[in-house]
């Protein structure tokens, strides 16, 4: 076999043991070809008349077929078939010549490609003194044909390559990973852990590790779609720039195309007026010299006729030149006495035209200037950028204008239209930004700015609304109700404009036990809040509003307890001839009344029975508070649900259970109400101190003796909705609440 086809079919020289060669009849079937001699007769004739045909060759065959034997044994020693003596017997070339019979099958491996058909393991030598031995395959073409065909359709693992039949060891399969190792970040099976090179690494459940995995490529995912937007906004942030940078060279442009030609204009206007100057100029002085040259040519005639005339007197004779002479006197007097003009009238010095160009300098001087700087932009209002007197505003100059300084001007907002008959406040900085302070709290101000520079100021920017943080709400200390697992805390805005939110902050006050960890609990709409605390704890709590411009500052702080169930009397809901105190936790009825005929019914206020609600926090779970009586008084304690009818007297309907006392000839009577039914209950001491404790988890309330840790009587309630303590006084007298105290060990569920 090739080394080649070996490789191939996966077959390792170096580990045959890999593999296992099985013989095609080891399977039984119907239509399999009789492959050994023994079984098939006909093919011992065939044999037998092959060898009768092949003795003419001559002794010469017999070296050759030993030639093939030692080539056989080579192939089984190579594949270590050595002990499976029939297979090495099989084993032969199928590429022997077909018209005898050899002594082996044709169980060879032969490569299906046409083109390599005829290569054999053996030389081409060989192969060829081997097809003149004439060994042939083992049957017809049809019967091998038949044969594979039958193998392939009884086991299915026939190669598509080779016709060949290898099956190999059959392997267990991979058992899957079940566990990640978060030191090789790699998927491996649990056994790993224990035994492989995992033992000391740290693993994780396979499924733990897909979720994180799948965590991490979503938050990847958020943080790339968060860079995209930003990158997209920077984007349009350049086109801005690049729109504007654009504009202001176009428009620098045109300043300096019109500043030119007004220069050429000025220049070619000044060059006119000089030249006419100078013109002007010339013809006076040519005129002027001119005419003083006429002036003297003139003289000088004068001055050759008289020189002449006077020579012509000196030939004449005596009387004759005298009579001339006398003349000729006359005459130069008169022109020795004319002032004759010797002077130059004009220089022909060039006087010093000094030519005026600072209207060409200014307007030079000005190309130079820098134009007027682009409209700044406001930027919108950041988060907590105001406090309740002054806010941060800032904007930006999306050009590169040069700019000196800004004047931002602002005012309030009023009737939600902006600027509307209001003064505007103006404020000159240098910066991009500006606190601006003594405002009003939780107020809305609008707000524009101006570029200026000295070339004169830049257009005004869009208006922004900025609004001041709210002033710190007020904690109503008197309303404050709570329990050992909550605390409901109300309070006053104290702003007149509406906020967005409210935020409570908790501070656990230290103690040995706690450390002081500050919570808060954000978003709360509403002026009151339901907080879940830790019970047998002490809380600091403080508000804060919240709106567009940012936190108010902490409003005055409230301690509140949660040890018991504290609450305070209802004065909406007492009674006209009740009293309630200052602290809220005692009710006195005094002997003055108003006349019945004063007293109007209500919902909310007790008309008829003279009595008071207590404010309990609205929390399931148990709650307990003791009453303070006198056993001379007549009195009523129980609960009742908010909406009880207000003109009954307490236990006479079906929303109130109650505990009454009257005391009446030095004898006690106590009955528990409910819908005007009490049981049949003698009390022989009577309380002094009445323990409450409604039950909501098991619809009870319970009533007990506090001074003598008895239980008096249990009533079967059906809460459905919350219920409030309530007390009722039938002679003048006082009842004093005890709450926000521990559940006494004598108290227990009935």
């Amino acid at each position: 076999v090739e080394e080649e086809s070996g490789q191939e079919l996966g077959l390792d020289r170096s580990t045959p043991k890999d593999f296992h060669f099985y013989h095609m009849d080891l399977h039984d079937s119907e239509d399999r070809l009789q492959l050994f001699p023994e079984e098939n007769t006909r093919m011992r004739k065939e044999v037998v008349q092959a060898e009768m045909a092949n003795e003419s060759r001559g002794a010469g065959d017999g070296k050759a077929q030993r030639d093939l034997q030692e080539e056989v044994d080579e192939l089984v020693h190579l594949y270590g078939l050595e002990d499976d003596h029939e297979l090495r017997d099989e084993f032969v070339d199928e590429n022997l010549p077909r018209t005898g019979v050899s002594e082996y099958p044709p169980y060879v491996m032969k490569r299906r490609d046409p083109a390599r058909e005829q290569r054999d393991w053996r030389p081409s030598g060989e192969t060829a003194e081997a097809e003149d031995l004439g060994f042939g395959g083992w049957g017809s073409a049809g019967q091998c044909q038949d044969l594979r065909e039958a193998y392939r359709y009884t086991h299915g693992r026939a190669s598509e390559e080779y016709e060949c039949y290898v099956i190999p060891e059959e392997e267990d399969e991979e058992e899957a990973a079940d566990v990640f190792c978060v030191t090789c970040k790699t998927p491996i099976r649990a056994f790993q852990k224990v035994f492989d090179e995992h033992k000391e690494h740290e693993v994780i459940p396979l499924n733990e590790a897909l979720e994180s995995a799948k965590d991490e490529i979503h938050k990847n995912m958020y943080k790339l779609e968060k860079q995209i937007i930003q990158m997209e906004n920077f984007a349009n942030h350049l086109e801005e720039v690049f729109i504007t940078v654009e504009e202001n060279f176009g428009k620098q442009e045109q300043h300096f195309e019109s500043h030119y030609n007004e220069i050429l204009e000025t220049l070619a206007q000044k060059y006119e007026e000089k030249i006419q100057a100078l013109g002007e100029k010339k013809k006076e002085k040519l005129e002027a010299l001119y005419g003083q040259l006429v002036s003297c040519g003139e003289n000088l005639d004068t001055c050759k006729e008289l020189m002449e005339t006077i020579e012509e007197m000196c030939h004449e004779e005596k009387v004759d030149f005298i009579k001339d002479a006398v003349a000729m006197a006359d005459r130069l007097g008169k022109f020795l006495k004319a002032k004759t003009d010797v002077e130059i009238s004009a220089q022909p010095e060039f006087e010093d035209q000094t030519l005026d160009f600072s209207d060409v300098e200014q307007l030079m001087g000005s190309i130079n200037t820098i134009p007027a700087p682009s409209a700044p932009v406001i930027n919108p209002q950041a988060p907590n950028s105001a406090t309740g007197s002054s806010v941060r505003v800032c904007w930006s100059l999306y050009s590169d204008d040069t700019v000196e300084s800004y004047q931002l001007s602002y005012r309030p907002v009023q009737d939600s239209s902006p600027g509307k008959d209001q003064a505007a406040f103006t404020v000159t900085v240098k910066e991009t930004y500006c606190s601006v302070t003594n405002l009003v709290p939780n107020t809305q101000y609008e707000f524009w700015v101006t570029a200026h520079n000295r070339a004169g100021p830049s257009p005004s920017s869009e208006h922004a609304v900025y609004m001041t943080a709210p002033s710190p709400p007020i904690i109503k200390t008197k309303e404050i109700r709570s329990c050992e697992e909550a605390v409901l805390i109300c309070w006053e805005s104290g702003n007149l404009n509406p906020v967005d939110s409210y935020t409570v902050e908790l501070t656990q006050a230290e103690s040995p036990e706690a450390s002081g960890v500050t919570e808060s609990v954000v978003g709360i709409p509403t002026c009151e809040s339901l907080v879940q605390l830790q019970p047998g704890r002490s809380y600091i709590i403080c508000v804060r509003a919240l709106n567009m411009g940012g936190p108010s500052v902490r409003s005055e702080p409230a301690t509140v307890h949660t040890i018991g169930s504290y609450f305070r009397l209802n004065k909406d809901t007492c009674h006209p001839w009740l009293i309630i105190s200052e602290d809220g936790l005692t009710v006195v009825r005094s002997e003055r009344r108003i006349p019945a005929r004063e007293l109007s019914s209500s919902d909310i206020r007790f008309t008829r029975c003279v009595a008071v609600m207590g404010n309990l926090i609205p929390v399931r779970g148990h709650h307990y508070w003791e009453v303070e009586v006198d056993e001379h008084l007549d009195y009523t304690v129980g609960v009742a649900f908010e909406d009880v009818t207000k003109q009954e007297d307490l236990g006479a309907n079906c929303l109130s259970w109650c505990m009454r006392h009257t005391f009446a000839s030095s004898r006690h009577r106590y009955e528990f109400l409910h819908n005007r039914t009490t049981p049949d209950i003698r009390i022989t001491v009577p309380p002094k101190k009445i323990g409450i404790l409604l039950d909501y988890e098991n619809s009870k309330l319970s009533f007990f003796n506090v001074d003598l840790s008895q239980h008096l009587y249990t009533f079967s309630c059906q809460l459905h909705e919350f219920v409030h303590p309530c007390f009722s006084l039938e002679t003048p007298g006082c009842l004093k609440v005890h709450n926000g105290i521990s559940m006494p060990k004598h108290v227990t569920f009935y």
